[in-house]
Formats: structure tokens, sequence, C-alpha cells
């Protein structure tokens, strides 16, 4: 569970110490990645509330899912299409699912005990 809250609190740091600018020419891709991103945080952290963590699909996930999105983004901007709706559509339909779950265990408890239920 440290990994994902370490690499949230990175981001949030390194986001609020640096003066950095996305071009527009790249902000689709940008909020495609980030939202891809957030999708895999939550996933990691219901996977380890189920007992089903594991760091190498955790960021084998994260990097897989961030160049997918970002390759959608990429061919709906070569085919003058908003090809990247499909991926908005997708992971926010898992965030939403997975802060559902999420809910569910720190409403039974299982996000504050010590053991995990597996």
């Amino acid at each position: 569970m440290w990994l994902p809250i370490l690499f949230l609190i990175m981001g949030i740091c390194l986001g609020l110490l640096t003066d950095f600018t996305v071009p527009e020419a790249y902000s689709d891709y940008l909020s495609i990645a980030v939202l891809a991103a957030f999708d895999t945080l939550l996933g990691g952290i219901r996977a380890y509330l189920e007992g089903k963590f594991d760091e190498k699909v955790f960021l084998t996930g994260f990097f897989f899912n961030v160049i997918l999105a970002a390759l959608l983004a990429f061919i709906g901007v070569q085919l003058g299409i908003d090809l990247y709706l499909a991926a908005v559509f997708a992971f926010g339909v898992r965030l939403f699912q997975n802060l559902a779950i999420i809910r569910r265990h720190v409403i039974d408890g299982r996000f504050f005990s010590k053991k995990v239920k597996k």
C-alpha cells in the first residue's frame, strides 16, 4: 500500500514545487495520462484492500495505461477525431468502480484494520 501513496505524494510535491506549464498542444495527452494514472492508483489501493496487490502488476499497469491512453489521443489527433474520449470513458468508469469498492472497504472497516481479508 505504501508504493501508490508514495508516488502520489511525490507527484503532488513536484507539481506544487515547480512552475512548469504544459503547452496547449499537449494538454489532451497530459489530461489522459493523469486520468490513467489515477485509475491505476485507485486500482492499486483496491487490490491491496482485497489482498491481491502485486508491485510488478501495479508498475506495469501504470505505464501501460498511460502509454495506451496517450497513444489513443495521438492517433485521434492524427485522424482528426476525438478518439481520446474512448480512454476518458473507459478510465472514468473504472475510476468510479474502484472508488465504490474502496468506499465499501472503508465502510466495512477493512481499510483501517491491520489484517487484510483474503
